[in-house]
């Protein structure tokens, strides 16, 4: 799957679609790999599956980043990731 991440969010969130990535905002910087420590633990508890089965396969040091979720093929993971989408005004 894959995930456009903006980092500095006040509250980790999905956002919506961003072209053919998931947009998700983190609630850390990117500094020393916190923001892709948050990413993996909001996508585990928004995928319901432990923080172990997700892991960053390309883009580690990049926005877009390809996201492997075992136990999940990318189109559904995208899929649930997607309808976990919470709109805010």
């Amino acid at each position: 799957m894959v995930v456009h991440v903006v980092p500095r969010a006040r509250v980790s969130a999905v956002v919506g679609a961003h072209g053919d990535a998931v947009r998700v905002r983190v609630a850390a910087p990117p500094v020393d790999g916190a923001a892709n420590s948050e990413l993996i633990r909001f996508v585990a508890d928004r995928l319901g599956v432990a923080q172990a089965d997700v892991a960053i396969a390309a883009g580690g040091g990049g926005r877009r980043k390809i996201l492997r979720v075992a136990g999940l093929g990318p189109g559904e993971s995208r899929r649930r990731l997607l309808d976990s989408f919470e709109p805010t005004d």
